[in-house]
Order: C-alpha cells, then sequence, then structure tokens
C-alpha cells in the first residue's frame, strides 16, 4: 500500500454508516474530513430502512452515491446493524485495497474494529457526538464530533458572500457554497492559499462534482472565474487559491 502512495496514487477510503446512530445533516463535512485521507470510493450506509426515523438518510444514499445496506430487526434488543459493518469492514480490511476507514456512528461498540484496524497500521477516523463514549473516541486515530464540523460549517458559510455563475450569470449558491467548504477544510499557507489541486479533491469527496457541469473546462479556470477567489501559480507550475472578501 505504501508504494501505490509514493507512485501518486489516491489513497481508497471506505466510510461505513451506522444509520441509527449517526446525523444525516453531518454527511457534508464528514466527506470533506475524509478528503485528508484519500477518495471514499466506497460509501455504505446501514440500518432498517423501513424506519421512519431513517428518512433522512434514505433522502441522502442517491445524491451522495451511498450504498445502503438493509438490517432487520430479528430480534428485539438485539443490533444486526452492528455485526453487518463489522463483518463488511474487516472484509474490506483482509482484500488489502482500502487504505483508510471512516465510521459514523456514536456507538462504543465499534471500539474494537476500530483498534483491530489499527493494528494493520491504517488510520480510522470516527464521526459521532460529543457523547460518544471516551472508548471508542480513543481507539480511532481521530474523532471528530460532527456536531461541530456542522457548526463550524454554518458559520464559516455565512462568513462572506456565495457566488458563481450558471447559464444566465447569476449566482450558483451550492457552487460556491462546495468551493468555499473544500477550500475551508484544505491546508493553508502564512499567506491564506491553498493547493487547487487539494481544494479539488475535497470538493470531488462531497458530491460527483465536474467543473464542466457549470461550463469550465478546467477546475483553474473555474476558480479564475468565480467571485471571492483569487488564484496564484508558482515557480513549481503548481497552482493555488485564497478565498477573499
Amino acid at each position: 500500500m505504501a508504494d501505490e502512495y509514493n507512485h501518486g496514487r489516491t489513497a481508497n477510503i471506505a466510510l461505513l454508516i451506522d444509520s441509527d446512530n449517526a446525523t444525516h445533516l453531518g454527511i457534508d463535512p464528514v466527506l470533506t474530513a475524509l478528503a485528508e485521507l484519500g477518495t471514499v470510493n466506497i460509501r455504505r450506509a446501514y440500518g432498517n430502512w423501513r424506519k421512519q426515523s431513517l428518512k433522512g438518510w434514505a433522502d441522502k444514499v442517491h445524491r451522495y452515491g451511498i450504498e445502503p445496506q438493509q438490517q432487520f430487526d430479528i430480534t428485539k434488543g438485539k443490533n444486526a446493524t452492528d455485526m453487518k459493518m463489522t463483518i463488511d469492514a474487516l472484509d474490506l480490511l483482509f482484500r488489502g485495497n482500502v487504505h483508510g476507514f471512516g465510521i459514523m456512528s456514536s456507538d462504543s461498540d465499534f471500539m474494537p474494529l476500530a483498534m483491530r484496524i489499527r493494528q494493520d497500521g491504517l488510520p480510522v477516523y470516527g464521526f459521532g457526538s460529543a457523547k460518544t463514549p471516551e472508548a471508542f473516541k480513543q481507539a480511532c486515530t481521530r474523532f471528530i464530533d460532527v456536531d461541530a464540523l456542522i457548526k463550524a460549517e454554518k458559520e464559516e458559510r455565512s462568513g462572506g458572500e456565495s457566488g458563481g455563475t450558471d447559464e444566465s450569470g447569476d449566482v450558483d449558491e451550492e457552487l460556491m457554497t462546495l468551493l468555499a467548504d473544500a477550500y475551508s477544510a484544505s491546508k493553508r499557507d502564512e499567506r491564506g492559499f491553498a493547493s487547487l489541486s487539494a481544494v479539488g479533491q475535497r470538493a470531488g469527496n462531497r458530491s460527483s462534482f465536474d467543473v464542466r457541469n457549470f461550463g469550465f473546462s478546467s477546475l483553474s479556470e473555474m476558480f479564475e472565474t468565480v467571485p471571492n477567489f483569487t488564484t496564484e501559480r508558482r515557480e513549481n507550475g503548481q497552482i493555488f487559491v485564497k478565498r477573499v472578501h
């Protein structure tokens, strides 16, 4: 796996979602955070999809390319979802094609799974509420409070104008929100510039993002055109972007 990283291949990341113990409102910032590890090519959400309580997740699966995994409540008090998630995670681990995991849950039952994955040298990002048991938090390579992510994202959005052009020349708010969030999640230098490729990777993790859908031929052209961003090409040929107000 290390050789694949060294040859410039993007790491393959799996996100497994315990729908009963995770809020659907956090899927955007979770995918953005996982871009630190690589591209989230495997996206699975587990639960009994007959439950009305999972309607929020049901509305998200197609939009974000998430594969729903049906688990019936066969016996009261027994959680088949946890078992299926664990089996699938270990199956992916043993195949050797996944380089990192995201576990979206506030359930401490996933502590042994996180520890087992880390024993093979793979990073595990946990995403849950602030009330998640400490045992699961500490078992993860990094644990992130999803509610805090959602709050920070809202504050970041309200801090600047939204804009992006559609066919009529009007502002495409959804596009600018996507670009702003991707920029905010990217590492920036002392002048506030972030690598264009890093921002693009984070935007791609959030959705089936393609600049051609917005009338641009390249990511650099998009950032040179949309408001609130400036670009800078450096000596090594790399392009960096900065959000301006």
